[in-house]
């Protein structure tokens, strides 16, 4: 691991997965026509637990920031990168960010994780 190192995902979500998202959390019949910030915030958890850091990966802390809601059916680029290592403490401080193909940015953010094999 080293500062600048970058993972990212795409990911679409579809009426579908918002009418479960919307079962899951007990609110069925919302008719909002925007990605759920949960669903965006998952995908940096996906990120963090199994591309970079990756598995062992201990969530510390995390600042997201929700700049307009993202549309249902738009593919959305969840990106983190290192932006410092304190490897005497296993800490990684990340950027996180949501686009949309058009670079529209729906979400950035930070985390703060406790990772094994932090280098220097």
């Amino acid at each position: 691991m080293q500062v600048g190192d970058k993972a990212e995902i795409t990911r679409s979500y579809n009426a579908a997965d918002l009418a479960a998202f919307l079962d899951l959390a007990g609110q069925p019949g919302d008719t909002t026509q925007a990605v759920p910030e949960p669903l965006i915030g998952a995908l940096f958890s996906y990120l963090l637990g199994v591309d970079l850091p990756g598995f062992g990966t201990n969530y510390l802390k995390q600042e997201m920031q929700f700049l307009r809601p993202a549309p249902l059916n738009t593919p959305l680029t969840a990106r983190v990168e290192i932006t410092r290592l304190r490897p005497e403490k296993h800490l990684v401080d990340l950027s996180t960010t949501c686009t949309g193909p058009d670079g529209t940015r729906y979400c950035e953010g930070r985390a703060l994780v406790l990772a094994k094999d932090v280098g220097a």
